[in-house]
């Protein structure tokens, strides 16, 4: 069915032409808050772009509320939702642009098909779930959940319109005698105390779509809002008609107090107790029709109107970039087959055992017991693995372990490196140093030292960065102090360094933010004199991500959303030195056809591999200056990548590891998870696998280490 153009003579019976440079195409729904118009940007690629009432864009309150749409729907993962685009909350008539998904409502599929089957039930359930906890991750409540919020796309269900969503962190709260929801999908406590709803209230929602999904009907049901906020509060939920195997688990979801239901986690847990394994079949998508459930605000004391939610009926997806990444996932059963890893019982005391295999068929190792990844490098000859508290070494072979030691401090700036031919932990916090023997795991030698920021290992060297911003030089191999300054124009330099950069030594490279986001300085800094190499002020909020044949590359971010933009190349002139400024150097930008957010970086060769928090992973020719392709990987808040010329790792926060081909950008295989039981918990950054000689090696949440063999991704 085509898209519904706008008709009628209200005031916007004729489409405005454009929206910022996004020309509009026809009207694919409405509701109080707006109208969302199918659209398209310069380059054809198709949005859906929601353009705000002219009588509400006049109301500055309600451009706070639009503001804060815009600040949520960022937030939140593309993997799970409609990716934000672009967007104007300033504009005369504000709007927001988001991809656009060709896929029903489940409002609509459940209108026209009926009600889905219990396997249906749970996939949507656990894709619900998973959705949730990656917009709760982000310290985002949508407190809109309903079946006309839910999109029924190939790959899994998205959450759509966060016009009433609210950061847990945010400073603009509902009005004093106000609801806004949906009544049937409201938790008791939004009818309650609406200034308290927390992420509670989206479990309950969820409870409610699937009682929808299952039977047609929600668990309180009348034509009367009132009616049904009474029975929200009062009542029990009718789950007649909900598969006995999900009843349970729906009736926990509906339970009267935020306390007593379980956290998105908990609700995939019990789901994979339901069913040995997830079905892979996808979600038929079917016709699409207008749907007519709005949210509402509803003043308590008068009357039922309709809210500033608006309902986008959407059609189409950028199935160019997720056709590969979900044909693969789909295809699991004859693609993608989980290796089987071995690890006796007694793993805590003699670590792992290699496979049975001819060639490296991989292993896995409890050595680092406790819950909790592990982050690792590789050096002299040794996987060197740390936790909080302790710092051990594997045979990279087969997972024995060969040593472990405990350590000062409680907290990591990076995995142990080795520099000096030693074993240096890389605590960021602690009453001393001390450095061990790579062989024996026996400590070489201890040093006090006073509170530090920061400590990062450059060559040989050990650079520690003091409260009071001056930098101590540490010879790695002594624990002998060999230099102390403060580094020009770094107020409290943090450094980064790469093995690659080509300097013997190494260099270190310490940069500075402007106040206002415009500009970066970038100081080059010799570790083994604290010399200044050169320096330059750049364009941009940029971050270091790697080097390539003498040059420096960076992520450059958008100073308000963090996203990163353009990929910065910056080459230092043949008479660069203390204070020499981008009139001495080189630099290349290169662009990002769509922005990607939180993004983190890897360089290899001309190649730079971008990785967003939403899941999106592109590659960027530095060469022939522009994107070589993306990938949206369904990765929520993945590690950075890591790549060895053919392929790209990443790890997932259920401690998969994703190989995806660095050429095509293909998926090629993707490991088991291995959540263990603290899935409830999300670590602020994951570590990187680390690529060597071939192998992969990572470490997972259930506090495992394993390797697999990089070469076949394929056969994972």
């Amino acid at each position: 069915m085509a898209p519904q153009r706008s008709t009628g003579t209200d005031a916007e019976a004729e489409l405005p032409e454009y929206a910022g440079h996004y020309r509009l195409e026809s009207c694919l729904g409405s509701g109080g808050m707006g109208v969302v118009h199918l659209a398209r940007s310069t380059s054809g690629m198709r949005l859906a772009v929601k353009v705000v009432h002219a009588e509400f864009a006049r109301d500055p309150e309600f451009r706070g509320r639009f503001r804060q749409e815009v600040a949520a729907a960022r937030r939140v993962s593309g993997a799970f939702t409609a990716p934000v685009v672009d967007a104007d909350p300033d504009a005369g008539r504000p709007w927001m642009a988001t991809l656009f998904i060709d896929a029903p409502t489940l409002a609509e599929q459940v209108k026209r098909n009926g009600p889905l089957d219990a396997d249906r039930l749970r996939r949507l359930m656990a894709g619900l779930a998973e959705a949730l906890r990656d917009i709760h991750r982000v310290g985002v409540v949508h407190r809109d959940l309903k079946p006309s919020n839910v999109l029924l796309d190939e790959d899994g269900p998205k959450v759509i319109d966060f016009g009433i969503s609210r950061p847990t962190d945010s400073e603009l709260r509902t009005e004093t005698g106000k609801l806004i929801g949906t009544p049937p999908f409201m938790a008791p406590e939004q009818f309650r105390r609406p200034r308290e709803v927390g992420p509670a209230a989206d479990v309950f929602a969820l409870g409610s779509v699937i009682v929808h999904a299952a039977t047609g009907r929600g668990p309180f049901d009348s034509d009367s809002p009132y009616v049904v906020a009474y029975q929200v509060v009062h009542d029990e939920p009718d789950l007649t008609g909900v598969p006995e195997s999900l009843a349970a688990l729906v009736l926990r979801c509906l339970a009267k107090e935020p306390e007593d239901r379980p956290t998105p986690d908990e609700v995939m847990r019990q789901l994979r107790s339901v069913a040995a394994s997830y079905d892979t079949q996808a979600f038929i998508p079917a016709q699409r029709a207008p749907d007519s459930a709005p949210a509402v605000e509803a003043d308590v004391s008068t009357h039922v109107k309709e809210s500033a939610g608006a309902v986008p009926d959407r059609r189409g997806l950028r199935k160019r970039l997720l056709l590969v990444a979900g044909a693969v996932c789909l295809a699991a059963v004859g693609t993608l087959v989980p290796l089987r890893l071995l690890g006796g019982a007694d793993a805590e005391s003699s670590g792992g055992r290699a496979s049975a295999s001819a060639s490296f068929a991989g292993w896995e190792s409890a050595a680092v017991s406790g819950a909790g990844g592990s982050v690792c490098a590789y050096g002299a000859g040794r996987l060197l693995c740390a936790r909080d508290g302790a710092v051990l070494a594997l045979d990279p072979d087969d997972g024995t372990r060969l040593w472990r030691r405990s350590v000062a401090g409680r907290s990591r700036s990076g995995p142990p490196a080795v520099a000096g031919g030693l074993v240096q932990p890389a605590l960021n916090e602690g009453d001393a140093l001390t450095a061990f023997d790579p062989v024996t795991g026996e400590p070489a030698w201890r040093r006090e030292v006073p509170a530090y920021q920061g400590l990062r290992p450059v060559g040989g060297m050990l650079l520690l960065t003091g409260t009071d911003g001056k930098v101590t030089g540490v010879d790695g191999a002594t624990g002998e102090t060999v230099w102390s300054r403060r580094i020009p124009g770094q107020a409290v330099p943090y450094f980064s360094s790469f093995s690659d950069d080509g300097t013997a030594g190494g260099t270190a490279y310490a940069t500075s933010v402007s106040d206002d986001g415009t500009r970066t300085r970038v100081t080059a800094v010799d570790p083994g004199t604290g010399d200044v190499r050169w320096d330059a002020e750049l364009a941009g909020e940029l971050e270091a991500v790697g080097v390539a044949d003498g040059s420096v590359v960076f992520l450059d971010a958008d100073a308000v959303y963090g996203e990163t933009r353009a990929v910065v190349r910056y080459t230092p002139g043949a008479e660069a030195g203390a204070g020499a400024g981008t009139e001495d150097g080189v630099v290349r930008r290169v662009s990002l056809p769509v922005p990607v957010a939180r993004a983190q970086g890897a360089v290899r060769g001309d190649a730079v591999y971008v990785m967003g928090a939403g899941g999106t992973l592109a590659a960027v020719d530095l060469a022939a200056g522009e994107q070589r392709w993306s990938l949206e990987t369904g990765v929520s808040r993945g590690s950075a990548p890591v790549a060895d010329g053919r392929h790209v790792y990443v790890t997932a926060p259920d401690g998969r590891l994703l190989g995806v081909d660095a050429r095509t950008g293909r998926l090629l295989g993707q490991t088991a998870p291995r959540l263990g039981g603290g899935s409830d918990r999300v670590a602020a950054a994951l570590p990187a696998p680390v690529a060597v000689g071939g192998r992969v090696y990572a470490g997972a949440p259930d506090g495992t280490v394993f390797a697999v063999d990089g070469r076949d991704p394929a056969a994972w």
